[in-house]
């Protein structure tokens, strides 16, 4: 199947299938350019529909890396290091308590309303000098440790935690939906094969089993959690495995708890062992935005991180269907790639409205959880999102409370 026939089943109103939605990944020069339409059409009716016209959304976040200590082995991963690293630098095996709210009070005066809890998985299982740290200050796993970590912001600052630990079973993220209006973990991709293939990039890493990960999807639509996931782009993934890994979660989107879907393009890094492989190629890129919007449907939120392409290229993704740029930290900077900063706000306000749209802040929370907060954020938190939240659009608000304190967390 070509992409022009596939395109002709999405316009016919056909579902999309693993044949065409492998046909549209492919597309490239005036194919290209037919699908990105469509797509960019599709996300406009959506967000039409919802009262958002011509809205692209961010949110003003402080990035907290809690832990780079981590018992996976991802090939492609600068994020990670080791204990002996750590302790030669001077640092902590993790963030201290005093040192999360640091930065998140720096993030809180600046405007954010977001702290992204980011850190490795599970580094206690292979690291003996993580579970010591831990067991010297009370806490029984780092997932322990998350809990009381987001508790601080949220009682100190009222910023809003979004964890993104990795794998959780069911009952650890029922623990930690009172702390939390939203969760997230990427997908990455469905291709066992890169995972069971030795050389492959997640080889040796028990967390990127894609079996695991999709349970996890599945676990966080049961117990209602707005939850961020996504794909990479160019990780060694053939278009086919890439597909299957779009339809796996417009599958799994079915529940309506997931608010959101990245499509990241990798980019190689030094210092690891995929440095020699080539960044996903721009075209390839744009056709797997373009097909995700199309697979997803138009009330999906679709996002593509805005300091890992040019702002020529910025426009580009406007043009294939994205609406959402995701965190953007005017403190922080992106520790998963940090040698990709994060465009000015104001700048990212200039390339969004060259291309017809506008930036709106919203919250950690995609709007429409915001609005339906009794089905979907944890009673614990209600009045925390009511702070930083419009009632009516459940876009950000500069509604923040002076004078007094946050208010404790169940």
């Amino acid at each position: 199947m070509t992409a022009r026939e596939a395109l002709d089943v999405v316009r016919a109103g056909g579902d999309v299938g693993l044949a065409e939605a492998t046909a549209l990944l492919s597309a490239s020069g005036d194919d290209l350019t037919a699908v990105a339409a469509v797509a960019s059409a599709m996300r406009d009716e959506g967000l039409a529909e919802v009262g958002r016209e011509r809205q692209i959304t961010y949110s003003r976040k402080v990035f907290v890396p809690l832990t780079r200590l981590c018992r996976d082995r991802c090939h492609y991963c600068t994020f990670v290091t080791v204990p002996g690293k750590l302790a030669r630098a001077g640092e902590g095996m993790f963030l201290e308590i005093d040192q999360v709210l640091s930065i998140a009070r720096q993030g809180a005066a600046l405007g954010c309303k977001e702290a992204l809890f980011t850190l490795g998985d599970r580094p206690e299982d292979r690291w003996p000098q993580a579970a010591e740290w831990l067991a010297a200050r009370g806490y029984s796993s780092t997932l322990d440790y998350v809990h009381a970590a987001a508790v601080a912001v949220l009682e100190d600052t009222g910023l809003l935690p979004h964890l993104n630990p990795g794998v959780m079973s069911a009952e650890e993220m029922a623990v930690l939906r009172p702390v939390a209006p939203s969760m997230g973990m990427m997908l990455e991709t469905t291709s066992r094969r890169l995972f069971t293939e030795k050389g492959q990039p997640h080889y040796g890493s028990p967390d990127k089993d894609p079996l695991v990960r999709l349970q996890v999807l599945r676990d966080a639509g049961d117990l209602r959690i707005p939850f961020t996931t996504g794909i990479l782009v160019g990780i060694g993934e053939s278009l086919t495995e890439r597909a299957e890994s779009l339809l796996a979660l417009a599958d799994i989107a079915r529940a309506g708890h997931i608010q959101e879907v990245i499509v990241q393009n990798f980019r190689a890094k030094p210092d690891t062992a995929m440095r020699g492989t080539p960044d996903a190629e721009m075209t390839e890129f744009l056709a797997a935005v373009a097909t995700a919007r199309i697979v997803l449907g138009s009330r999906m939120r679709v996002q593509a991180p805005p300091n890992l392409v040019s702002g020529e290229e910025c426009a580009a993704l406007i043009a294939s269907g994205i609406d959402d740029w995701g965190g953007v930290s005017p403190l922080t900077p992106d520790h998963v790639n940090p040698e990709r900063p994060w465009p000015n706000l104001t700048t990212l306000a200039e390339i969004t409205a060259e291309s017809g749209y506008v930036l709106a802040e919203r919250i950690t929370a995609q709007p429409p959880y915001v609005l339906d907060a009794e089905n979907w954020i944890d009673a614990s938190l209600a009045e925390h999102v009511a702070a930083l939240a419009n009632p009516v659009t459940g876009l950000a608000a500069d509604t923040r409370p002076s004078g007094r304190p946050w208010p404790a967390v169940a």
